[in-house]
């Protein structure tokens, strides 16, 4: 097992990494290995033909990132003075890059913001999208920092051949409507989607980050890091930059303060599922040159999709998916036909049990149960043939029905005045914020650039 000094953290390392995102690796005349890249997520094929679930464990190898252990989460409980949030303690929030730095400067009282965000490919959410975005909520809470949510409907134009940037646009604002419905605190929350921000008045120095990150990326590294060929369009080669971009405090003067040598000394956290770690490890290995912190990282797996733990959730298969706009009755029918551990026969079932590793139903739990105790007497049941998979769909069944009707309560309550003042770049409240006088100063030279641009604008003819 490589350890993580031996895999190199810069574009295109590992090199088996251009083999996972191609699935071009064989290990037999029909076996394919896992495929986990931004774009695409399956957990590969043996030799025999038989879909394999995603193994974790390979992919920590892979990337070489680390694993979240014991250890760390006594270390984080014992910082933040909270229980760590149930994926972190079930081991779904998995991997990580330098979380342990994070807590070494918390514990010294050095301020850094989240940053996630949300490709917009449908106009709902499903339960697998909210994974991450509560576990990010949770750390706002845990640390009190604030949190910049990136909304990429270019990227989503730039890789889709049938939709329209007004398609991805008008997806972007929907799901941000989804995200604020999960409870960020809009005291310490700032949501753009790419195509509003990055023309708007508010981006220069984003839009200048943008360019240094793309001015020390090569088109070869691209393809090394993300399996690209010379058929992917130029946009999509450029793209990465800009995801880049939102991991450094400079690029949002209007929340950090407009003294860029002092606000590059803010670090960055990352919560992510694991297919986005290529475009952080490619951020991470140019931070350095341009004098920024490397953003840290910590990863989720996939809620699989109902039809079993070979794939993530997705929002292109409905029938894999539990949206947040489902109804009570849908969710109902769709959990009643999730991939079940259960044996073959009623009999067979009460003699050796059932299995809880690949039971949809039963991972469904995992994630969402908070009741440590009740899982795991489900668990016991379940694996002892005392608990039957009709029972088991039942419960899980209860449960996301409990955790959407609640989503669509707070849902109802986020009006376009909400979403307005959540997009709205502004100066967020934290600790460590800029002082009363920075701001003024910010504010002042704001002042001026805009009078400059409107005197410009009338001289024109």
């Amino acid at each position: 097992m490589a350890t993580v000094s031996e895999v190199q953290d810069e574009p295109g390392q590992p090199p088996a990494l251009t083999a996972i995102s191609l699935a071009e690796a064989s290990q037999g005349p029909t076996a394919k290995e896992q495929i986990i890249t931004p774009f695409d997520v399956s957990g590969g094929i043996d030799e025999h033909g038989k879909t394999k679930a995603i193994d974790y464990e390979k992919l920590i190898d892979t990337f070489g990132s680390q694993r979240i252990d014991e250890a760390l989460l006594q270390r984080f409980e014992k910082v933040t003075g909270h229980k760590p949030h149930r994926l972190l303690r079930r081991g779904m929030v998995f991997s990580h890059r330098d979380l342990n730095l994070i807590l070494d400067k918390y514990e010294k009282g050095i301020p850094f913001f989240l940053y996630t965000g949300r490709g917009p490919s449908s106009d709902s959410m499903h339960v697998g999208h909210t994974i991450p975005f509560e576990f990010t909520k949770y750390l706002q809470d845990v640390f009190d920092v604030p949190l910049v949510i990136m909304l990429t409907d270019d990227e989503k134009f730039f890789h889709s051949q049938k939709l329209s940037l007004k398609d991805t646009h008008r997806f972007a604002l929907q799901n941000a409507m989804d995200i604020i419905a999960v409870g960020f605190d809009p005291k310490k929350t700032f949501i753009f989607a790419d195509t509003d921000f990055v023309d708007g008045g508010y981006s220069a120095a984003f839009n200048g980050n943008v360019r240094e990150l793309g001015k020390r990326t090569t088109n070869n590294q691209i393809k090394g890091t993300f399996g690209f060929t010379d058929s992917n369009n130029i946009a999509e080669f450029a793209f990465p930059a800009m995801q880049s971009a939102s991991a450094f405090a400079t690029s949002f003067p209007f929340i950090f303060g407009p003294e860029p040598k002092k606000v590059a000394k803010i670090p960055c956290l990352i919560p992510c599922a694991i297919d986005q770690d290529p475009y952080f490890r490619q951020c991470r290995d140019i931070a350095p040159r341009l004098n920024y912190i490397k953003p840290a990282i910590i990863h989720s797996v996939f809620l699989p999709s109902l039809r079993g733990s070979e794939s993530k959730m997705s929002a292109s298969d409905v029938d894999s998916s539990i949206f947040l706009s489902d109804t009570n009755n849908q969710i109902k029918k769709k959990v009643g036909k999730a991939f079940s551990g259960g044996q073959d026969t009623r009999e067979l079932h009460r003699e050796i049990g059932g299995r809880t590793k690949i039971d949809v139903p039963f991972q469904y739990l995992i994630f969402f149960l908070e009741d440590d105790d009740q899982l795991e007497r489900i668990r016991v049941a379940y694996e002892k043939g005392e608990m039957e998979s009709g029972d088991m769909k039942r419960t899980c069944t209860e449960e996301l029905q409990a955790y959407v009707s609640a989503f669509r309560e707070r849902r109802a309550q986020v009006t376009q005045a909400v979403l307005d003042e959540f997009m709205r770049p502004r100066q967020l409240v934290f600790r460590g914020m800029p002082s009363e006088g920075e701001r003024a100063a910010a504010k002042e030279k704001r002042i001026r650039e805009l009078e400059a641009e409107l005197a410009r604008l009338r001289e024109e003819p």
